[in-house]
């Protein structure tokens, strides 16, 4: 049994709940997924769990305290076996993953609770989000969080939305999702999908 088999509909708060919403949605047992920004760990334990027992994740960051935070997360879920945790820059995912994911997610701004000055950067994340295309299988999703309102995270809204405004429509979908009832400067969700 895996997560999707107990999945009760979130309230939509703001984008994370919604990407969730998507992750059950697209992943099933045997498939494989990459967390690009690992954080505190709650997104990798979510997507262990709907990966199920024949599937992987592979979860990034760059802060040692977010990896050892994760880790312990799921040694307490028993998932442990399912995700390789590397401590690394998302900019990296090609050199570490080398098979197609059904989904690839990121998370970007600041780990909550953590170092508010260590951000995710415009840089890396569009390096990793161009990565990130070539390890999709087919059907496959980019779910990224934006984070506008912090310090640093307008120049790197600015990357993802060059990034993805972009993409060919023949190949990609691409999807803009934010609460409308909020804010400007409000989080937001951003899913490309992989034509074929």
């Amino acid at each position: 049994m895996n997560e999707t088999d107990n999945f009760t509909i979130p309230a939509l708060r703001g984008p994370v709940p919604l990407s969730h919403l998507f992750l059950h949605c697209f992943l099933r047992d045997g498939h494989r997924a990459v967390d690009a920004t690992c954080g505190n760990g709650h997104d990798t334990l979510l997507l262990a769990g709907l990966v199920g027992d024949h599937g992987h994740v592979w979860g990034f960051d760059i802060q040692q305290q977010a990896i050892a935070e994760t880790a312990r997360r799921l040694a307490e879920a028993e998932l442990s076996d399912r995700v390789t945790l590397l401590h690394s820059g998302h900019e990296e995912l090609a050199q570490h993953v080398a098979v197609q994911v059904q989904v690839v997610l990121f998370n970007l701004g600041y780990r909550p609770g953590g170092d508010r000055t260590v951000i995710t950067r415009p840089e890396t994340t569009g390096s990793a989000l161009e990565q990130s295309l070539g390890l999709l299988a087919a059907g496959g999703i980019v779910l990224v969080t934006v984070y506008p309102g912090h310090s640093g995270g307008e120049d790197e809204q600015s990357t993802v939305e060059k990034w993805a405004s972009g993409l060919d429509p023949r190949s990609w979908h691409c999807w803009r999702m934010g609460q409308t009832n909020v804010a400007p400067g409000a989080p937001y969700l951003l899913l490309v999908q992989k034509v074929s």
